[in-house]
């Protein structure tokens, strides 16, 4: 009945436009309340879930009978005046289900109770994204929320998906989530903290989007865990390969510190080495403690309320007893691969990169591992090609003779870009396939006039291990 409505994702952003999408995001309703007031059956489903307003019970056909289904289901409720009142936020997803939570929080509004169950957002699309797309038999999904990467996982990609949670109540949403989606097998929902409830068990993949904020003790379990500071980030990384079967991948996004003295790679590749897995953390964002606090106040509609200067305050004053300098936001990959030789490799990506990537993490994670573990005799016998979209550029005044900078460039994928010599400049342009990397680096070095490297150059295993160069 919701689709039939038009109530989609396609069918809101449609109906709101680019403007009252944008203000929605400045939190300003107006907009998308004009855009909604001919009081038809998707104005009043977007009013009601979208922007949790009360709408009039006559607002769909008497004959459609959708109220009654969803009062008895929970989700909406008499008002005053005959009106109708959301209980929860249902919103339309981006795999055609839908996600039950609590409804979002503004400014003005009533504090979050400690069980709050957070709807999808941005954090939960960029965990869909990073998932790789291989099939998996058993699958985790831990700390579920309102358990939409569930939405992902059913969709053929897992033949069983256990789902976690420390907050019995997100499991309630979480079902409720599966049912409208017609998830109806293949799912099992669990209550417990970490991988408490799947003690002893190993899955083919693991995902989570955790309660990663660094923040003081505030009782809302959905956001910040009980561990000091990055600690429940950290130990979950550190358990996560026990529950890893053979070949398993396990994706997660995380929070870590910036502490003065210390560089945050460090800190983080520290918690990969010792899982014995290869792994791979990316830093997509860091922000200042200020930034940081103020962000994760507005999350939950404390700016400007009566204790928030306080809050803010002694936020500030944690952080800075640790010798915090800034936060990370990121991912991290870990690949079960048997090797007695693990790889890590911990970058900062900012760029835009190629959406989704579980498309072509697999290949991000044999390319890291290839560059590492191949020797240079194997390596210097192999035909390696350049990857698709990778583009040259030189940078110099107009009309040099030689350029000042050499760039290798992906307009694919992670979208890397890598400052080059001459000699890695002319490997490029000749890897097509046709002859092994030995004598291609001989030919170089003979018209370059400079000596034959012994083995593989450092330089190029760095092209392997970023994509640019693909071993076969």
């Amino acid at each position: 009945m919701l689709t039939g409505h038009g109530y989609t994702l396609d069918g809101v952003r449609d109906r709101l436009g680019d403007t009252a999408a944008a203000a929605l995001a400045r939190e300003e309703l107006i907009p998308a309340l004009r855009a909604t007031r001919d009081g038809d059956p998707l104005a009043a489903l977007i009013r009601l879930w979208w922007l949790g307003t009360a709408v009039p019970e006559g607002a769909l056909p008497a004959s459609d009978g959708l109220w009654r289904e969803l009062a008895g289901a929970g989700l909406v409720a008499a008002g005053e005046g005959g009106a109708l009142r959301a209980t929860v936020h249902l919103q339309p997803w981006e795999t055609g289900g839908y996600v039950v939570s609590d409804r979002k929080v503004r400014p003005g509004d009533p504090p979050l109770r400690p069980d709050h169950v957070v709807g999808a957002g941005g954090a939960s699309a960029n965990l869909a994204q990073l998932v790789s797309r291989r099939p998996a038999g058993r699958a985790l999904d831990l700390g579920t929320g309102c358990g939409v990467q569930v939405l992902h996982l059913a969709n053929g990609r897992a033949g069983q998906v256990v789902a976690t949670d420390v907050n019995p109540r997100a499991l309630a949403m979480a079902r409720l989530s599966w049912r409208l989606s017609g998830i109806t097998t293949g799912v099992e929902a669990r209550e417990g903290s970490m991988f408490d409830p799947v003690e002893d068990e190993r899955f083919d993949l693991v995902v989570s989007n955790p309660p990663f904020v660094i923040a003081p003790a505030d009782g809302l379990t959905y956001r910040a865990a009980r561990a000091d500071a990055d600690a429940f980030c950290r130990d979950l990384v550190r358990r996560a390969p026990r529950h890893l079967a053979p070949g398993g991948r396990c994706h997660l996004l995380a929070n870590w510190l910036h502490v003065k003295g210390e560089d945050w790679r460090d800190r983080v590749g520290g918690w990969l080495a010792e899982t014995g897995c290869d792994g791979w953390a990316v830093q997509r964002d860091a922000q200042d403690p200020a930034e940081y606090v103020e962000l994760w106040l507005r999350d939950s509609a404390e700016q400007g309320g009566p204790g928030y200067r306080a809050r803010y305050d002694a936020w500030l004053d944690r952080l800075a007893a640790m010798d915090v300098t800034g936060i990370g936001f990121g991912w991290i990959t870990l690949h079960a691969s048997g090797t007695l030789d693990p790889v890590v490799r911990v970058e900062e990506l900012t760029q835009r990169v190629e959406l989704p990537v579980g498309g072509y993490v697999d290949d991000v994670l044999g390319s890291i591992a290839a560059a590492h573990r191949i020797g240079d005799d194997e390596l210097l016998a192999a035909r390696l090609t350049v990857a698709d979209g990778v583009v040259e550029e030189r940078i110099g005044p107009p009309g040099a003779e030689d350029p000042a900078r050499i760039l290798l460039r992906q307009t694919r994928g992670l979208c890397r870009v890598a400052p080059v010599g001459t000699a890695e400049a002319a490997l490029a342009g000749v890897c097509d396939g046709d002859l092994p990397l030995g004598p291609l680096l001989g030919a170089i070095a003979e018209l370059t006039g400079t000596e034959t490297p012994a083995g593989v150059p450092e330089a190029v295993r760095s092209l392997v291990a970023e994509g640019f160069l693909r071993v076969p």
